[in-house]
């Protein structure tokens, strides 16, 4: 069976280090272990390391260390990235003031991945993203990427979707 190549978006690294949702944070914990051990090959963008770049010195620097300790790939923010990103705006999928959801998304669909992974439900893990991530990855020639939960992708049950 193929490996899994997965986009991490920051909701997910974030949730490494997230008290206040603990059964999240365990999951999230679950899937960073398998990552660990090979199962999937991760991918995170030029906005993931801007998002963690804002976040407060303690907690950078701990996000820092977790994202250490996996291989990813890095995705920039090039224009192929930024057409796609816009696209999820124009088509009405997501709001300008979300473009930095649309570029995980569109860093996802660029760079090949079969799924994205969120904590995200407001923009990112919802049907509306799911079928415009469909409908946008079919209209420029790219394949279909699924969106999950770190529960469902490591095979637990979600209770928030």
């Amino acid at each position: 069976m193929k490996k899994l190549k997965i986009y991490l978006d920051t909701s997910v690294i974030s949730h490494l280090e997230h008290p206040d949702a603990p059964d999240k944070m365990a999951d999230t914990h679950r899937l960073w272990a398998e990552i660990r051990r090979g199962a999937y090959d991760a991918v995170i963008s030029d906005t993931t390391r801007l998002e963690l770049s804002n976040c407060p010195d303690e907690k950078f620097d701990t996000l820092t260390s977790y994202l250490s300790e996996i291989p990813f790939t890095v995705v920039p923010a090039d224009e192929s990235v930024l057409k796609i990103a816009e696209k999820f705006v124009d088509f009405g999928i997501l709001r300008q003031k979300s473009l930095d959801d649309c570029r995980h998304i569109a860093a996802a669909i660029v760079s090949g991945c079969d799924a994205i992974v969120s904590w995200n439900f407001k923009h990112i893990v919802n049907r509306k993203t799911m079928n415009g991530v469909k409908a946008i990855a079919a209209l420029e020639g790219y394949d279909d990427v699924l969106i999950y939960t770190p529960t469902i992708l490591i095979g637990g049950e979600d209770d928030d979707s």
